[in-house]
């Protein structure tokens, strides 16, 4: 299977969301998003709590010793608890960026054929780092989505980015699992008309485009 690199997607991907999340102001944390029940104080605890898991996953699967607490010994897997969200305080950029920043250099870190557990996803089968990176990039680029939809502005990735999106959107099962509590996607919906991707990828991923 060929190995795909999509770090440098992926940086972009962060800088994108970075770029909605250092908007949020305190009077937004109430606001409405895509993400039922969440608010845009749950979805960013969310956002923040997946950066943090990934990171985990990756450093333990590599051996990477960051002096970052996380209750997690590194000769074990992770836990599914280095997932939880993490609802932001009152400096909710400096606690992103800490996150983004321990992610990143995870991800540079990694030996991309390297199999790592993802818990939330299986306990069992390991996927290969590139993929795990992979994975992330679907869930940056579309919660950037779902923050700036909450808070009413504009957000559309590169051509790079949304083509990458709509490649990963592509493999995701649909079907009965996503109807269920803690279902990582929404069932998809109805692809709109035209030829635009952008939407494409959100449809599959069970938002309504704007």
């Amino acid at each position: 299977m060929e190995i795909i690199d999509s770090r440098p997607l992926h940086r972009r991907a962060l800088e994108l969301a970075t770029g909605m999340v250092d908007r949020v102001g305190p009077a937004d944390a109430t606001r409405p998003t895509p993400c039922p029940p969440w608010d845009l104080s749950a979805l960013l605890g969310h956002m923040i709590g997946q950066n943090h898991g990934f990171a985990a996953a990756l450093e333990i699967s590599t051996g990477i010793s960051t002096g970052i607490s996380t209750g997690i010994s590194t000769e074990a897997d992770v836990s599914v608890s280095a997932f939880a969200p993490r609802p932001p305080g009152p400096d909710l950029v400096s606690e992103w960026k800490a996150s983004t920043d321990r992610l990143t250099a995870a991800f540079d870190g990694a030996d991309l054929a390297r199999p790592v557990l993802l818990p939330e996803i299986s306990e069992q089968f390991r996927f290969p780092a590139a993929m795990v990176i992979g994975f992330h990039l679907l869930d940056t680029v579309v919660h950037g989505w779902d923050v700036a939809t909450a808070l009413g502005l504009d957000y559309r990735p590169d051509d790079e980015l949304v083509a990458s999106t709509l490649r990963i959107a592509e493999q995701v099962p649909d079907g009965p699992v996503r109807e269920q509590p803690g279902a990582s996607f929404a069932p998809a919906l109805p692809a709109p008309d035209g030829t635009d991707p952008w939407p494409r990828a959100l449809a599959l991923l069970g938002r309504p485009p704007r």
